[in-house]
């Protein structure tokens, strides 16, 4: 398969924004519109190996890492889980430091998909100190989200049983027993805000009747173009909750009547 038809198949099931760039024979750079909470872009890179064909991080994702973390320290406790966690769930092997994953099949679309999420799960232990102080927002989100729908009408963690059993593209509240779902993610940071688009732009993608809302930590602390693309897919959002409960509530009541 040659350059251009993997391109295409990149961008049929990831997102139009998607570059593949020849550096060699059979070796080609993919230029994503994800990017690290500072706007670098993940660094992914496609090429064959033996018969078959992997992609690779050439070991930047925890180069990035090791700026702000002992290297000891991510092969070790609650960092080390973290990790080992997101590459298991995703199919990604950890190579000595570089992040490897085989392309089964040349299914190319769907290992790319795995592939940018599983190197944002493991970026998101850049955060686990903040996760820390975070956890009250995801804690006031979840009992406010209680307390505005009624038990049987929402699943927390919600994933699909039958598309998705790993649970890559869960989603924080689903809000059933209406025309559309309502899915309702919690927003703390870069990371997890790409992560909430590539889920939408997933279930975009199978078809699936849904509508989304986005209640943010603190949007200001957002990047700017990591907002703007989850603005293009995001049907309601919300800066905090603080300021913001009664228009939430209301959202969803409306939702709630279908």
């Amino acid at each position: 398969m040659n350059g251009e038809r993997i391109g295409d198949e990149f961008r049929r099931k990831v997102c139009r924004q998607i570059d593949v760039m020849p550096e060699g024979i059979n070796r080609y750079r993919v230029v994503t519109p994800f990017e690290f909470d500072d706007g670098d872009g993940l660094v992914i890179v496609l090429k064959q190996q033996g018969s078959g064909w992997q992609l690779t991080d050439e070991a930047h994702t925890f180069m990035r890492l090791s700026y702000d973390s002992d290297t000891a320290d991510l092969h070790r406790g609650t960092r080390q889980k973290l990790i080992s966690n997101a590459l298991d769930m995703f199919g990604v092997e950890d190579h000595d430091g570089e992040l490897v994953m085989p392309v089964p099949d040349e299914r190319f679309g769907d290992a790319l998909f795995s592939f940018v999420q599983a190197i944002l799960r493991v970026f998101d232990v850049n955060y686990l100190s903040r996760e820390r102080v975070l956890t009250t927002f995801k804690d006031d989100l979840r009992g406010f989200l209680k307390e505005c729908i009624p038990a049987e009408r929402r699943v927390f963690d919600w994933r699909d049983p039958e598309a998705d059993p790993q649970g890559n593209y869960a989603v924080d509240c689903r809000v059933n027993g209406i025309d559309e779902s309502l899915f309702i993610y919690g927003l703390t940071n870069d990371n997890r805000t790409n992560a909430a688009t590539i889920a939408i732009h997933h279930f975009e993608k199978r078809g699936a009747q849904f509508r989304t809302l986005g209640v943010f930590e603190d949007q200001e602390k957002i990047g700017r173009k990591v907002l703007a693309r989850f603005t293009d897919v995001c049907d309601r959002q919300y800066s905090n909750l603080g300021a913001n409960r009664e228009r939430i509530e209301t959202f969803i009541n409306k939702a709630l009547l279908g």
